[in-house]
């Protein structure tokens, strides 16, 4: 039924990151606390955001700018995270990427991610398939807990006082190892595509995982979401065993 939709997904992906991956000058544009937005997240949301309006008129909720226009039950909204892992990007750490999504209401019907570093497209349309550079992706068998990789992190809106990091501790320790590559979007496609086997992380934005959840959802995975206030969202994607 998104067909002509998902397929705009990923040619938009490709070509803003061919675009991102010429660009030579990575400027601060504020920093706030934990946080930093580049001239290139506004850019790259611009290109992104003017070629959807091209095709199609559905609210869009963005990382920079916020939602277009309100929301509505009965239809559909992009989501788009125009650069995940933008201080990794900054300094040519080449953990980034482009996610965009599109859902319904509080579930997923498509997701992209492109890895503009690597080259690798990750993209999951529900109940027809998921693909990594076209590529049928297929689950993997699931290991223990204790021999499982879990990726996670700490998102700029997580509390870090004593009582929260002591839980975190505690829901981490029981994992085999823990890697936090700071893009959460790409951490869910290794977690689909089985590099990692787990991935967690409280009180994070809608649109750093909206295309990752969207594309664990038709792999298969266990998913385990908690929406809360202003879009941020309590999330546990994992393939082991119980």
């Amino acid at each position: 039924m998104y067909k002509e939709e998902f397929e705009l997904a990923k040619k938009i992906s490709l070509d803003v990151g061919s675009f991102l991956t010429t660009q030579l000058e990575k400027k601060i544009d504020s920093e706030d606390g934990k946080d930093i937005k580049l001239e290139l997240d506004k850019k790259s949301e611009e290109l992104i955001i003017n070629e959807i309006e091209k095709f199609f008129d559905y609210p869009i909720l963005s990382e920079e700018c916020g939602l277009t226009k309100d929301l509505k039950g009965d239809e559909p909204f992009w989501i788009v995270d125009p650069i995940d892992g933008s201080l990794n990007f900054s300094r040519d750490n080449p953990t980034s990427c482009i996610s965009i999504a599109l859902w319904m209401d509080k579930e997923p019907i498509f997701g992209v991610i492109y890895d503009f570093n690597r080259d690798e497209l990750c993209s999951g349309y529900v109940g027809v398939g998921a693909w990594l550079n076209e590529k049928p992706i297929i689950k993997q068998n699931a290991k223990e807990k204790s021999q499982s990789i879990l990726a996670t992190g700490f998102p700029t809106y997580m509390m870090d006082d004593e009582k929260t990091i002591r839980q975190f501790i505690t829901n981490v320790q029981e994992y085999k190892k823990i890697r936090m590559i700071g893009s959460a979007a790409l951490s869910l496609a290794y977690v689909a595509s089985g590099r990692f086997d787990a991935y967690m992380e409280e009180d994070i934005k809608l649109w750093d995982v909206a295309a990752g959840i969207a594309i664990a959802h038709e792999v298969g995975l266990n998913i385990d979401t908690v929406f809360t206030e202003d879009y941020c969202i309590t999330l546990l994607v994992h393939n082991f065993i119980q």
